[in-house]
């Protein structure tokens, strides 16, 4: 008889993309639970835009390099009133997910709403709200820095989404998911 084979940690990086301050939150997720690894800003330096987006893939290489993940998170942008700063920030989001896939990690994007859902229970909820649960989540000692914050709480997203998009992934894989006793229902993965 053999025995089941412990769960494998896998670590998770979360990034807050800025033109002046990049989040980063790393966990360690092992089976369902959740640590806390590090989490910071990175601080984009430079004058005018080819200089900042440098800094901020260079500041991520620094982090994946630091931390070694084995999957990244990225929020999605919305679309802001300010069409410039929507744009500008559409920029820093493409250099960030390009410094991660430079770094051969897979990338996984979530909305603000679904991060937000995912850490504090609804898609309104406030930034302090946010940095709140991911500080109880986590067991924190203090709330983390706003950036860090939302990055962290893209990695709690993902790390509770990670076993049901697995899950999808090995049915499709295997003809079809009502082959396998799930479904996909008004948007969820339901047990038939």
């Amino acid at each position: 008889m053999s025995k089941p084979s412990a769960p494998t940690t896998i670590r998770l990086l979360g990034i807050d993309p800025g033109l002046r301050l990049t989040g980063f939150g790393v966990i360690d997720v092992r089976g369902h639970e959740m640590v806390y690894v590090a989490s910071g800003v990175i601080k984009v330096a430079g004058e005018v835009l080819p200089e900042r987006l440098y800094s901020l893939m260079t500041g991520i290489h620094q982090v994946v390099d630091a931390y070694a993940p084995h999957e990244s998170v990225i929020e999605k942008v919305f679309v802001n009133i300010n069409p410039q700063s929507t744009l500008l920030l559409g920029q820093a989001r493409g250099a960030a997910i390009g410094a991660l896939v430079l770094k051969n990690l897979p990338v996984h994007e979530y909305t603000a709403l679904q991060l937000k859902k995912a850490v504090v229970g609804h898609g309104k909820a406030k930034k302090e709200q946010v940095q709140e649960m991911v500080a109880r989540l986590l067991s924190l000692p203090a709330k983390p820095q706003a950036d860090a914050a939302d990055a962290l709480a893209a990695a709690i997203c993902h790390a509770q989404n990670r076993a049901q998009l697995m899950l999808i992934a090995q049915n499709s894989n295997l003809g079809g998911l009502s082959k396998k006793g799930v479904r996909i229902k008004n948007g969820r993965l339901v047990s038939l």
